[in-house]
């Protein structure tokens, strides 16, 4: 299929240039269901990007949009602040049998505004409070979000610029690989710490995300992590796990961080967490880390009644027993397997693969490979993004509800994709 131009609309005169998604995918989207969007021709896209990681579960799926639509069908509150409602008890109740009592996770759930910029903010804040400290660690290459203290812990350089001004109270480490495994983990980290010459003053919290979505598709090993906590711990830091992505599910545990046996001091959800693409934010912490006053850290939107209609929906249908978990740990495997097939294919120096659950990176010399990639799959109609600090890494984030026929779909139109885009590339 050729791409043309869309002749000036709607969305070149009025929306700003900010814009960038739609940059990538020249079509006007019409309808969604499951794995697939729809553009105004009734073109199908077969959808590896999954919003972001916001629809864990698929498109308008059908259990999920039940729920909600006899929800509204029944007059059920749409805007509450943080008024107790019938829909907050049942997904706090839901919530707490279905993810902390089967985990033994004790905390308690906080509704900061609905994004997960919000959730990392009211975590840094909490932390802040806690500890009476002001400085917060975070890992090279991270992604926390898009406003001032989410930023301020945020890698990307490209990102940290629109900020306006400068960005404080945050110092960066190496992340798991960083320094390519030649120093031991945490030792320049550690020895900061133990060093009162060093110049870095005593931090109030870590925080890191266990695979860096944004950053590459970075994965931390279980002992890594293991080892941050301990570090935590011997030094009297929170440690705050950013799982807004690689939450509910991406990698196969509903929490990425189980897989290392931890237990953060706090966590914070977003994304798939209403499980339909509706916004709903949570930061989760120990309970005598709860000493937030009455409103002092509140929002308009903080709860999203008819996404707790949906994330309540979605716990029942999906995480009352290990189904969801096994499938996704069993499709690991095979994308693992197709893409480490397809990286032998090709022969190419830099080329590489990582990942965990169905979140998967596909590594390119440079950005303009991975680009080009991307838009060759687009134009094969399938859907994907790239990461990394230099736009390098083709990013792989399918539904978790994606039939087995499905991922072999997009599987196959990645690998001609990468034939086609290296062999022109190269040309």
């Amino acid at each position: 299929m050729t791409i043309t131009d869309i002749a000036p609309s709607v969305f070149e005169t009025v929306e700003s240039e900010v814009r960038s998604y739609c940059r990538a995918w020249p079509v006007v989207f019409e309808r969604a269901t499951g794995s697939r969007l729809y553009d105004e021709q009734g073109r199908p896209y077969l959808d590896f990007f999954a919003g972001a990681g916001s629809l864990n579960y698929g498109h308008n799926n059908p259990v999920l949009k039940r729920a909600l639509l006899d929800y509204l069908a029944d007059d059920g509150i749409t805007h509450g602040l943080d008024m107790s409602t019938t829909a907050k008890r049942d997904f706090l109740k839901t919530f707490r049998s279905t993810v902390l009592e089967p985990r033994a996770l004790p905390y308690k759930v906080m509704f900061p505004g609905p994004t997960g910029t919000n959730a990392v903010e009211a975590a840094l804040k909490l932390a802040r409070k806690v500890t009476g400290r002001e400085t917060v660690v975070s890992f090279t290459n991270a992604f926390h979000g898009m406003s001032l203290g989410s930023l301020a812990v945020t890698g990307n350089a490209a990102k940290r610029a629109g900020a306006g001004v400068s960005l404080h109270h945050a110092t960066r480490m190496p992340f798991d690989h960083y320094l390519g495994d030649r120093v031991p983990d945490f030792l320049w980290f550690e020895r900061l710490l133990d060093d009162p010459g060093s110049g870095l003053d005593h931090p109030a919290a870590v925080i890191v995300e266990t695979v860096q979505g944004e950053g590459g598709v970075n994965v931390a090993r279980a002992e890594w992590l293991r080892g941050l906590s301990e570090l935590c711990r011997r030094h009297d830091m929170l440690l705050i796990v950013d799982d807004v992505q690689m939450g509910c599910g991406r990698t196969g545990d509903f929490f990425s961080f189980e897989e290392a046996g931890i237990t953060p001091d706090i966590v914070t959800l977003s994304k798939s967490i209403s499980g339909y693409g509706l916004p709903l934010a949570l930061c989760l912490f120990r309970p005598e880390l709860d000493v937030w006053e009455p409103g002092e850290h509140n929002g308009t939107f903080r709860g999203n009644n008819p996404a707790f209609v949906t994330a309540t929906a979605a716990l029942d249908a999906y995480w009352r027993d290990g189904a969801l978990r096994e499938r996704t740990l069993g499709r690991a495997d095979r994308v693992e397997g197709a893409l480490l097939d397809l990286c032998g294919g090709d022969g190419r120096a830099g080329l590489a693969v990582r990942g965990r659950g169905l979140v998967w990176g596909l590594e390119f010399a440079d950005g303009e490979r991975a680009e080009a990639v991307c838009r060759r799959a687009f134009e094969l109609g399938l859907l994907l993004e790239t990461s990394g600090p230099r736009g390098e890494v083709v990013k792989l984030l399918p539904p978790l509800t994606a039939t087995d026929d499905e991922l072999d779909e997009g599987l196959g139109i990645l690998a001609r994709s990468v034939r086609h885009a290296t062999g022109r590339l190269a040309a």
